[in-house]
């Protein structure tokens, strides 16, 4: 048996990462129509997850205002985007019962979502420093923020593109990490790094794939961030940001699960008790 490999308890060996399939670069928009017909074959069940995340970005948002201000809350909002795909996990159950021709129930979504709760806690962790590293960096960006009376655009380039490139490191890694692995969690009785490592690997195999899969995602949150700015005099911002991701984050979430099913061959490890994958 290779040093790299795993053992099953059996004598069985388990290779270091599952394998991954070769993508066509629009593959992403598939997954989204597949999503999208999951997530309205199951309207109740999908969108609780949404309200969930609705109320968590309330809560946030009234630490932020309590404790900082605007800027706080903009970081904050964009930390929640880089730990909110454990928040998905459910949607990917909901997916599996809907494969099986089955009719979903939020009872049963929890029930075995509780079956990968060590290694989703593990991971939940590892997205819980990037979410501080980043509030941390996010605040440290400001310093760059034109005060002056009448502060050119080149000031202002200055400090979104400083901001960008720091966003932009944060979100990649989070998303090379997470793109498949929280699905393979759930799927199969397999270990956090064996997930993280097989999810890094079949991003970098597929990169035109996952370039416009991760713009698919920058699209769906997107609106919410330029209403956050539009409204901030208002106050409708924050509403809108809310309101979007409670219908995106399982639209999202749902693709996902598509994504991990078209792209990983993850046969070799035995699947989670309860959960039957094909």
């Amino acid at each position: 048996m290779d040093e790299n490999d795993q053992d099953t308890g059996d004598g069985t060996a388990l290779p270091f990462i599952a394998p991954c399939r070769k993508l066509e670069p629009f593959a992403a928009l598939r997954w989204l129509r597949h999503g999208w017909r999951d997530m309205w074959s199951a309207p109740r069940q999908s969108l609780t997850y949404g309200v969930v995340v609705v109320v968590l970005s309330l809560l946030l948002a009234l630490v932020a205002i309590e404790f900082g201000g605007y800027w706080e809350l903009l970081t904050l909002v964009s930390g929640f985007i880089l730990v909110s795909p454990v928040l998905a996990v459910g949607t990917y159950v909901i997916s599996i019962h809907l494969e099986r021709g089955e009719t979903p129930s939020l009872r049963r979504c929890l029930r075995e979502e509780r079956r990968a709760f060590g290694n989703l806690m593990v991971f939940a962790l590892m997205l819980m420093v990037v979410f501080l590293v980043w509030a941390r960096a996010g605040s440290a960006v400001h310093v760059f923020f034109p005060i002056g009376e009448a502060p050119d655009w080149s000031d202002y380039l200055t400090f979104f593109g400083i901001g960008s490139t720091i966003g932009s490191i944060f979100a990649a890694i989070v998303f090379s990490a997470a793109a498949f692995s929280l699905p393979m969690l759930v799927d199969r009785r397999v270990d956090t790094v064996t997930a993280v490592v097989t999810s890094i690997n079949a991003v970098l195999r597929n990169k035109p794939a996952m370039v416009v899969w991760a713009a698919c995602i920058v699209l769906a949150v997107a609106p919410g961030f330029a209403l956050l700015f539009i409204g901030r005099e208002r106050g409708s911002g924050l509403a809108w940001i809310m309101a979007g991701l409670g219908v995106t984050l399982p639209l999202i979430g749902h693709a996902t699960w598509h994504a991990y099913r078209e792209t990983i061959d993850a046969s070799a490890w035995p699947p989670n008790e309860g959960i039957t994958s094909g």
